[in-house]
């Protein structure tokens, strides 16, 4: 499997726990649409700030989100070149035709 760049294995498991959650999920979907602020993202969301921070450190430790204050607000938006990676990191799989069996050393 030849992939464009390397990309640590941590850096996917984190991609991956990332988008482990629901809640994260809709978080990247309604950031999809425009950037947001904290407070519109609770509302839409229905949850507490405490919890959106929670789950916004995760996303944005992960590098799937950007934040920018302005005022006393924190604005989020998407980070494409997170997606890009992740995508480039799956298509790779796709290209793989023929898997040969390996010699076992015990032979």
């Amino acid at each position: 499997m030849s992939t464009p760049s390397v990309v640590a294995p941590n850096h996917i498991a984190s991609s991956f726990h990332a988008l482990s959650d629901p809640l994260r999920i809709r978080v990247l979907e309604l950031l999809r649409q425009q950037e947001q602020c904290v407070c519109d993202l609770c509302s839409a969301l229905d949850v507490t700030q405490s919890k959106l921070s929670f789950h916004l450190k995760i996303l944005k430790e992960a590098g799937f989100v950007d934040s920018r204050h302005q005022g006393r607000w924190i604005y989020y938006s998407l980070n494409q070149a997170q997606f890009t990676i992740i995508a480039e990191y799956l298509t790779d799989f796709s290209r793989i035709r023929d898997i040969l069996p390996a010699p076992c050393c015990k032979d």
